[in-house]
């Protein structure tokens, strides 16, 4: 049984059993939300805090140098260096916003967890961690949503909108945000669902999960204004069975059978292309080998390039790409990442100045690490572009 309380100018407060939760609703780059954060848990209102981070994000805020023990190769070599540079890009625009305003990045976050301990609050991590959220959402989406996201993330980039101080207050309100995501709900509905709606469920059935165990009465919730209304209404109808809730949004879709079998099948079409082009004439066959070599490699060192790779992995790039693309289980980006650190290994001072190096574009090229993340992103695009224009260009020969 749950009801919502709400008093003129305040948060509003959901009650769930014996334990009533405060959704205060923040902009995430925005000094007043901090001091107003501040203020409330120090208050003496509250037993708990609950803030919408993640255990890997609350380690980056609460200690920046724990970057420092990131293993580039071991990154790149698991396949999750795309999503580390997606992460990276994503906080790349609220730290410009930041700097805009002369504030810091997740600054309510902070004051949240400083108060907490000054007052010795238990401090809940609430929030699903973002590789986990960012499997599902790649899972979910379709190539070319896949690509329009990327896109995006690297349009962010070049952004150089200003936002006032009076903008980013009305943010808190929540009106603004909640009517852009749902402009943003109609351009991509399975990017909203994974991205806000699915963390609202989690962040509630956390919510459920721990002030039963600990027994809370009243827990301060510090999430960002575009999910206290969804934060609300899942809490005001709370899960019969939070735990298996939480579970379930956890797990990380398969790959359909489609999106396995499909670089297969493209490789298998353009090996029988080949072996085609042989049968009717060597020189065809080889005219179409050297146009394969010429499109793939060429457009991979180009990415390279365009990231700022040493001279010696853009040429990995262009002799890379055109093997690595009739192998599946290896991409050009793992390759030449993985030389590009081994050329330039990234120092102590890349790591700490990476959150503000990715910021801008510039940054990307010059931090070490970021540089070797951008290689990876960049190697793998050029070669997944030159693989079906070769291909492309390779049927256009056949039937020509």
């Amino acid at each position: 049984m749950s009801c919502e309380h709400r008093a003129p100018g305040s948060a509003p407060i959901v009650a769930v059993g014996r334990s009533r939760f405060t959704l205060l609703g923040t902009a995430h780059v925005s000094r007043a939300s901090a001091e107003e954060v501040r203020a409330r848990v120090r208050s003496g209102a509250y037993d708990a805090v609950a803030i919408e981070l993640c255990a890997s994000r609350y380690r980056a805020l609460a200690d920046p140098g724990s970057v420092a023990q990131l293993d580039l190769f071991q990154v790149i070599r698991q396949g999750r260096a795309g999503m580390i540079a997606a992460s990276l890009a994503l906080t790349a625009y609220q730290q410009r916003l930041a700097e805009q305003l002369h504030s810091e990045p997740g600054a309510e976050m902070k004051a949240a967890i400083e108060a907490a301990g000054e007052r010795a609050l238990p401090l809940l991590l609430i929030d699903r961690e973002i590789g986990v959220t960012l499997r599902r959402v790649y899972r979910r989406l379709g190539p070319w949503q896949r690509l329009n996201l990327v896109a995006g993330l690297g349009a962010s980039l070049f952004s150089r909108e200003r936002v006032t101080q009076e903008e980013i207050e009305r943010l808190k309100q929540g009106d603004l945000l909640e009517s852009t995501f749902a402009e943003f709900a109609r351009r991509s509905p399975a990017l909203y669902e994974t991205l806000i709606r699915e963390r609202d469920h989690y962040m509630a059935a956390r919510l459920q999960q721990e002030s039963r165990a600990r027994g809370l009465e009243e827990v301060l919730v510090v999430v960002g204004a575009g999910h206290v209304a969804g934060l609300r209404a899942r809490l005001e109808a709370p899960s019969a069975h939070p735990a298996a809730e939480q579970a379930a949004l956890e797990r990380v879709p398969p790959a359909g059978r489609t999106a396995r079998l499909l670089p297969w099948l493209v490789v298998a079409l353009i090996l029988a292309g080949f072996g085609l082009a042989f049968a009717r004439s060597g020189a065809l066959g080889w005219q179409l080998v050297l146009e394969w070599v010429l499109i793939n490699g060429t457009l991979s060192a180009l990415g390279t390039a365009v990231a700022g790779g040493h001279p010696v992995s853009v040429l990995s790039a262009f002799v890379a790409a055109p093997l690595t693309s009739l192998n599946p289980t290896v991409g050009a980006g793992m390759v030449v990442g993985a030389i590009e650190v081994a050329l330039r290994r990234p120092l102590v001072s890349d790591f700490q100045r990476l959150r503000q190096d990715v910021a801008r574009l510039a940054g990307w090229r010059r931090n070490r690490v970021a540089r070797a993340l951008l290689v990876f992103v960049l190697a793998t695009l050029g070669s997944a572009v030159g693989t079906y224009l070769a291909g492309f260009r390779i049927v256009e020969q056949l039937i020509g």
